[in-house]
């Protein structure tokens, strides 16, 4: 199995995940079989033969982030220490944590599951060389971003999680290259192998790029000579498939636009307006509310929360259903119960945490510096409100100690910079510290991949909105691409507090709640994003800015954002990409859509997902607010519960 090493020192890391468990190995490396560390994709600096490596190291570390200025905007580096507070090395360091290290040529094949949690591979008997498992994030930005620039794979037709690595140095591959050089498929001299990667990522406007210059011999090379041997079975009838489908989609899309000396082809619909409507009255409310205070029409009270908002009278007592404090199907009496046995679990856990003496303190480092953190942070949230302002604030306090507390209820997670802006408006709001705190547990229940150790949340979350971007608006996106930008680094701020550094603590609250709804789709917030830089597209194209103009110019956006335009803009991009014909199933899996040849199936992402109940556009968008009555609150049976499958298929 390759080569070993204690030191990483003379490679240069391409790619690197922490929390990676080591689940299958060789028998050498049998002893840090789950085991924790750290993955890495590797190239040697050795000048006469740069090869590439996969490394696996175990770990005697934790990670901490060192972020001394809350003021960030951009993702924070993540630094790493040893738990040893005097500095020194364990005895045993070098043998414990001589690391796992294979050439990447030496990998024929490799498999993905659960959801690309689970990655194993293989060499060319079939053999595993070893195999992992993902405990922060996923390895989908591996698979498809690193391996994907550095491999040429292809999915087995048997197997749709298992991917074949094929040697360029074949006669077979060669001849392939040659053969798609001549005919000069691409005016940069791209290579065959990133048009086939493009292929796969934007199956609709690639495939048609490439093939608006070839004929059928494209599609005998494409479909005979790229097929492994055992993949060589099939049909003609493909082909006559892809040439029928080709054709149809030309008969029937209208608008285009331009690719070099040629057009990709593509039909969006006019994008609807949906104008905000008036909030959820006190009235409306109560007429919902049985005798026994239970909610008759949840779906229809969602409904009307995301039309309009909710009245601030009324929030504090609608936020606690729906940031899951409150269920929906509970009766006054047992939400009067609920509360006492919840009062009773907080102050337990707040008691752990107050009763910490001084010399455990010292003992215990991760408490010590998330207390530190805490203290830091609360010190400098909000403090310009009047609600947090001046010296000795008790609501400061309050902040402090639900932030501690939360400590207490989640020891993996802690405290991670960020939190303390999710919570204030909830502590200004409720004014209580039990309510508070619980409300903050359904919240940070809805967005803890925002605060993944490895960042892996916030890295697909920005990878998901490039993606809706390039549907959206791919003028922008190209722009974006070409420019240092497409990382979309610049909206890291807004995703990870969810505008709260932009918006008035008003407004904050009105846009929270509306996305608290999960209406109308899933990743809306993503939407939102998506429309305001489909407004921002001359303001950052016309200078030419570059990623440092960029940044500066979406910075000062804050205080200059209008939640009822994000919000009515967001909503038509949903309807006009819903409704256009070329919809791609990575699309369709970001908003739970349903999956092209998967309609009947259901979607889910860690649970279920409620879509809105209601799909009509032309009724939305004539400023009318929607009925109360049953008849007007039903979901249409395609718009129901649907299973997340990434479908990994070639067109």
């Amino acid at each position: 199995m390759g080569d070993t090493g204690d030191s990483l020192n003379d490679c240069l890391e391409i790619f690197t995940q922490d929390g990676v468990l080591l689940k299958q190995a060789q028998a050498a490396y049998m002893s840090h079989i789950n085991s924790i560390g750290t993955l890495y994709i590797s190239e040697s600096l050795n000048a006469d033969k740069k090869e590439k490596f996969i490394e696996w190291k175990p770990n005697d570390i934790t990670v901490d982030s060192d972020m001394q200025d809350q003021e960030w905007a951009v993702v924070n580096t993540i630094q790493k220490r040893f738990r040893t507070l005097s500095g020194n090395y364990p005895p045993d360091y070098q043998n414990r944590n001589r690391c796992i290290k294979i050439r990447l040529d030496e990998v024929k094949s490799f498999r993905v599951a659960n959801k690309y949690r689970h990655l194993t591979f293989y060499d060319g008997k079939s053999e595993t060389l070893c195999s992992f498992l993902f405990q922060h994030g996923n390895c989908e930005s591996l698979i498809k971003g690193v391996l994907g620039a550095i491999l040429k794979t292809s999915v087995s037709k048997r197997d749709k999680h298992l991917y074949i690595v094929y040697d360029s140095n074949t006669l077979e591959i060669q001849q392939l290259d040659r053969s798609f050089a001549e005919l000069h498929l691409q005016s940069e001299g791209s290579a065959f192998w990133k048009m086939v990667k493009n292929i796969k990522e934007h199956p609709y406007e690639a495939t048609f790029e490439a093939f608006a210059k070839v004929t059928d011999y494209v599609l005998f090379w494409f479909f005979v000579v790229y097929s492994s041997p055992e993949q060589r079975e099939i049909d003609a009838r493909e082909c006559e498939d892809l040439h029928r489908s080709i054709s149809e989609y030309e008969n029937t899309t209208t608008t285009s636009h331009s690719q070099g000396d040629y057009e990709v082809i593509a039909k969006v619909p006019p994008r609807k307006d949906f104008p905000r409507q008036r909030p959820l009255t006190v009235e409306q409310w109560r007429d919902h509310l049985n005798c026994d205070g239970r909610i008759e029409d949840v779906e229809n009270i969602k409904t009307f929360v995301f039309r309009g908002g909710i009245t601030p009278s009324l929030r504090k007592e609608v936020w606690k259903f729906l940031l899951d404090y409150y269920p929906w199907t509970s009766t006054e009496a047992e939400r009067r119960a609920l509360v006492r046995s919840k009062t009773d679990e907080y102050y337990a856990m707040k008691l752990q945490w107050r009763s910490i003496s001084k010399v455990q303190e010292d003992n215990f480092s991760d408490y010590r510096d998330r207390k530190s953190l805490i203290e830091k942070d609360v010190n400098r949230t909000d403090r310009t409100l009047e609600f947090y302002a001046g010296d000795n604030n008790s609501n400061l306090q309050m902040l402090n100690d639900i932030l501690m507390t939360y400590v207490m209820y989640n020891f993996d997670l802690g405290y991670v910079q960020g939190m303390s802006d999710l919570l204030s408006p909830i502590v200004q709001l409720m004014r209580d510290e039990v309510d508070s705190f619980w409300c903050f547990v359904g919240f940070m229940n809805k967005v803890i991949r925002n605060f993944d150790i490895d960042q892996a949340g916030m890295k697909e979350q920005l990878s998901n909105l490039h993606t809706l971007l390039a549907f959206v608006n791919p003028e922008l996106a190209t722009y974006l691409d070409t420019h240092e930008s497409g990382n979309m680094f610049f909206c890291f701020r807004w995703l990870l507090v969810w505008f709260k550094r932009e918006l008035s603590q008003e407004d904050v609250m009105r846009f929270w709640e509306v996305l608290w709804t999960g209406y109308p789709c899933e990743n809306f917030h993503l939407l939102v994003c998506t429309a305001i830089l489909d407004s921002q597209k001359d303001n950052l194209i016309r200078p030419g800015y570059g990623f440092t103009e960029i940044l500066k110019h979406i910075n000062e956006l804050n205080g200059k954002l209008d939640v009822d335009q994000m919000l009515n803009k967001a909503e038509g991009i949903y309807h006009q990409v819903k409704e256009a014909e070329h919809l791609s199933d990575d699309i369709r899996l970001l908003l739970g859509l349903p999956l092209l040849g998967n309609q009947n199936s259901s979607y889910g992402s860690g649970g279920s997902h409620e879509q809105s109940p209601f799909e009509d556009s032309a009724d939305l968008s004539n400023g009318t607010q929607p009925q109360c009555s049953e008849e007007n609150v039903r979901i249409s049976p395609d718009e129901g519960v649907f299973e997340r499958a990434l479908v990994a298929s070639f067109l």
